[in-house]
């Protein structure tokens, strides 16, 4: 093998995997968060898991991706050890697909014209050109996505061509013919598989090259593929492996499972197979192998053993935990958001949104509490206030440093629009927890002074709380829900808010001038007045921010302004309707 054809292996090689990187990444883009949704929702029982496990890893060309998912998910407190350990089995599944797709370089286009024309090679490359064109004369996300998927695939292709052109040389080589004859020994064969794929970090990548080498060297036979094959996908394991390091206990036993799984199986397949073989000296081992009998060897393979130990999944998690063992005063504190998400942006999105959904929770319970405590002071509430508030802050500071991470990934528009509406709404909900804090302190103060309003101002007080508890609800289900139309319904009601307000320090200044009430509740007030109108804002920005993202208006009182005027007949009947409900009673 000349210099100049050990460079074009590596180059092809290069590319191979470059398109590999490139096709998994957009087909991951494509599908968004729906894989991480099926993936949590529908792992309920081992089958499900493993037919799940199969299409997501089917779909985004990469076992290694699927179970590194798995191992942030447990580690994330998502799932469970039980229920990932089906989506493993069926990621061994998913991940053959590769490999059939990889055999169809085998297809010759030598004949006629008609023949060379649907060729594989004539294919890919008028795939490549329709992506090229998606890719650079189109503006829509999802077709220069698509376009991308096509420019991998092609990539893939091309790379499998050149290292099969490079392996031709090697096809009467004898040193080459001995040394692959090597491999016939199963122990050494299950090794090299092994320990290629571990250089590689991709069982697919490692399949691929054995099925170029075999398409031109015809040295491959059943004898020498059967261990290699069977090794890959042991070395398939090492990314899972080295992604626990660091993980909680739960997670490194998803990295465990994978690896039980593979080695037993491999155990138990080689040793019926050859045990066999010894018995009827199967005929067909000497002979020799293109890449689509590679791609039925390790199809089959995966499908047998995974039937094999379906039954056996709550004994793989035992197993598992028997190698791993809790100890006593282990800690099981649960970071937030998990950063093997990362690699797949769209999952790491989702991830944010689930966090950013239990901060809104928290946050609406906790101003709750604080408008609770105005009448009827509870120190045990106020100490959670604050408890709440420290933890909603820790909320922001992951949620926004996460956030920032995911942005610099290649996103879609949707994906793009989802991480900026979440920038912007999680600092307005650490404003709120701050503002139920202020809240909680004021009424702290009446509480430890033993002071309290007139009873015509604790009414008042009352109307403009209801307006609030209505506009934070409204806010808070808009954005759990990305609905729009009840997002539309917050402003008119700020708008009745601050009308309140204002009414209210007006009543305020008269009962002071009648001498009802005392300057020092007058400071009180004012403070919880403003405190309730900087709420009501607050509300409003997160309800406007979803409205702006999804119509593409970036400019906050512009927006607000057009809608006024656009929309004055509708949003001046919303403003009067919810006028007449909070009505302040009559001085």
């Amino acid at each position: 093998m000349s210099f100049q054809d050990i460079l074009m292996m590596i180059s092809g090689l290069a590319v191979f995997m470059f398109g590999m990187h490139t096709l998994s990444g957009a087909l991951e883009k494509l599908a968004g968060g729906k894989i991480e949704t099926l993936l949590e929702k529908m792992t309920s029982n081992p089958i499900k898991g493993v037919g799940l496990g199969a299409l997501v890893t089917a779909l985004i060309q990469s076992s290694a991706a699927t179970t590194v998912m798995m191992v942030g998910f447990v580690n994330s407190g998502l799932m469970k050890l039980s229920q990932v350990v089906g989506v493993i089995m069926g990621a061994n599944i998913g991940t053959t697909a590769t490999a059939w797709l990889v055999s169809l370089s085998s297809v010759s286009g030598e004949g006629g014209l008609i023949t060379q024309f649907f060729s594989v090679k004539t294919f890919t490359a008028l795939i490549a050109i329709v992506g090229i064109i998606f890719l650079m004369f189109t503006k829509s996300d999802k077709k220069r996505t698509v376009g991308t998927i096509m420019v991998g695939f092609s990539l893939l292709m091309f790379g499998m061509d050149m290292m099969s052109s490079a392996a031709e040389s090697l096809k009467d080589n004898e040193q080459f013919t001995r040394f692959m004859t090597m491999f016939s020994n199963p122990i050494l064969g299950v090794l090299a598989g092994a320990l290629l794929t571990a250089v590689l970090q991709s069982s697919s990548v490692s399949i691929g090259i054995l099925q170029s080498i075999s398409n031109k060297t015809g040295t491959i036979t059943y004898s020498i593929a059967l261990p290699i094959i069977l090794g890959q996908n042991i070395g398939s394991c090492v990314t899972a492996l080295i992604s626990s390091i660091g993980a909680n206990k739960s997670a490194k036993r998803v990295a465990i499972v994978h690896l039980y799984f593979n080695v037993i199986g491999t155990l138990v397949f080689l040793g019926l197979f050859y045990l066999i073989n010894a018995m009827i000296d199967l005929p067909f081992m000497e002979e020799q192998l293109n890449s689509v009998g590679i791609a039925t060897i390790h199809t089959c393979f995966n499908v047998l053993v995974t039937a094999l130990f379906l039954p056996f999944t709550k004994q793989l998690e035992k197993l598992a935990c028997l190698t791993i063992r809790d100890k006593e005063g282990d800690s099981h504190d649960i970071p937030v958001l998990d950063k093997r998400f990362l690699n797949t942006p769209s999952v790491a999105i989702e991830q944010c949104k689930n966090v950013a959904y239990k901060m809104a929770i928290l946050t609406q319970k906790t101003l709750l509490m604080s408008l609770d405590i105005i009448e009827d002071y509870d120190p045990k509430i106020a100490q959670e206030i604050v408890d709440n508030e420290n933890t909603i802050d820790i909320y922001e500071d992951k949620i926004g440093s996460y956030i920032l991470q995911v942005a610099s990934k290649d996103l879609s528009v949707g994906d793009s629009q989802v991480v900026s509406n979440l920038l912007h709404t999680i600092g307005d909900l650490e404003r709120i927890s701050d503002h139920a804090v202020n809240i909680k302190e004021a009424a702290e103060e009446m509480h430890s002074k033993k002071i309290r309003f007139s009873e015509a101002a604790e009414k008042e007080i009352s109307v403009i709380t209801s307006a609030l508890r209505e506009i934070l609800d409204m806010s808070i289900k808009a954005f759990l829900t990305a609905n729009v139309t009840l997002a539309k319904e917050v402003e008119p009601l700020e708008d009745v808010i601050d009308t309140l307000r204002a009414e209210l320090k007006n009543r305020h200044i008269e009962r002071l001038r009648s001498g009802i009430c005392t300057i020092e509740l007058g400071f009180i007030l004012q403070d919880l007045l403003t405190n309730f109108e900087r709420v009501s804002d607050h509300c409003s920005n997160i309800a406007v921010c979803l409205i702006q993202i999804r119509e593409n208006n970036l400019d906050t009182h512009e927006y607000i302004n057009e809608l006024k005027r656009l929309d004055k007949s509708d949003f001046m009947d919303e403003f009067n309707d919810y006028k007449a409900k909070y009505v302040l009673p009559n001085i």
